[in-house]
């Protein structure tokens, strides 16, 4: 087995005497889509936060690529390597797809002495990133706003991987989405993964982390219930972990088995 790309140890987090995370370890690995699952409250948003350099932890530990990291801002964080595509994603839907996908990296070309927008490079660069994606665009005119939510995912996706993404952070992709999207955007995680890099999967949906996750770990009031390689739980055993386990079992018996 490869060495942990990151490795985020005994992570605290407190904001003023609120404890959003309590202790929680997680070592996310090259070529592995590590699903972090829970419930709303579990955590998983503060500890994604974390990695991504918005959140300092309160202690705690961030190992990358092994070393020490500090990361300073997202910005930090994304020049290292690692890239979060949020669920509410920071498109423009006028715009069109290669706009997208190159905001704030814009190539340009010199016109006269001059700097512009170098519209064919950028066309071109998009479309084969859609192409090894599986996504057939129009064009790369095409305005963002006419692609479904799964192709605008897959764009956000693929551009954090042309610039260079080592871990991609996915923020509930899924969660939005109709049957035949969602099946594409996890067809585009399995991609991303064989070419070598490090998914964290952030979901509620047991079938859907089951469906490409190599690793589970289970988030509840901050703290890790457990994690778990493919094969080693069962799908029930995951649901059961991620309700509460105990907890559901109690309510469910003073309810009559009604949950």
């Amino acid at each position: 087995m490869s060495e942990p790309i990151i490795q985020m140890k005994n992570i605290e987090k407190h904001f003023g005497s609120v404890i959003a995370l309590a202790g929680v370890s997680v070592d996310v690995y090259p070529s592995e889509c590590h699903c972090l699952l829970g419930d709303n409250g579990a955590g998983k948003s503060t500890f994604i936060k974390t990695m991504s350099g918005v959140h300092k932890p309160t202690a705690g530990d961030i190992i990358f690529e092994g070393k020490p990291m500090d990361f300073a801002d997202p910005r930090d964080a994304m020049e290292a390597g690692i890239a979060t595509v949020h669920q509410h994603l920071a498109m423009i839907p006028l715009m069109s797809v290669s706009r997208n996908f190159f905001m704030g990296n814009e190539p340009v070309k010199k016109i006269l002495g001059l700097p512009f927008f170098d519209h064919d490079k950028a066309n071109e660069i998009t479309m084969e990133a859609m192409r090894k994606m599986g996504i057939n665009l129009r064009g790369p005119d095409q305005a963002v706003g006419t692609l479904s939510g799964g192709e605008r995912q897959t764009v956000a996706i693929s551009r954090a991987v042309h610039f260079g993404a080592k871990v991609l952070i996915l923020d509930e992709p899924t969660s939005a989405l109709g049957v035949r999207q969602t099946s594409n955007v996890l067809a585009t995680i399995d991609k991303v993964r064989k070419q070598g890099i490090a998914v964290v999967f952030i979901t509620h949906n047991v079938r859907h982390a089951l469906a490409v996750g190599d690793r589970f770990t289970v988030l509840n009031r901050g703290q890790t219930l457990g994690t778990a390689m493919r094969g080693e739980i069962t799908p029930e055993e995951l649901q059961d972990m991620m309700a509460g386990g105990q907890e559901m079992a109690q309510l469910e018996g003073s309810l009559g088995g009604t949950v």
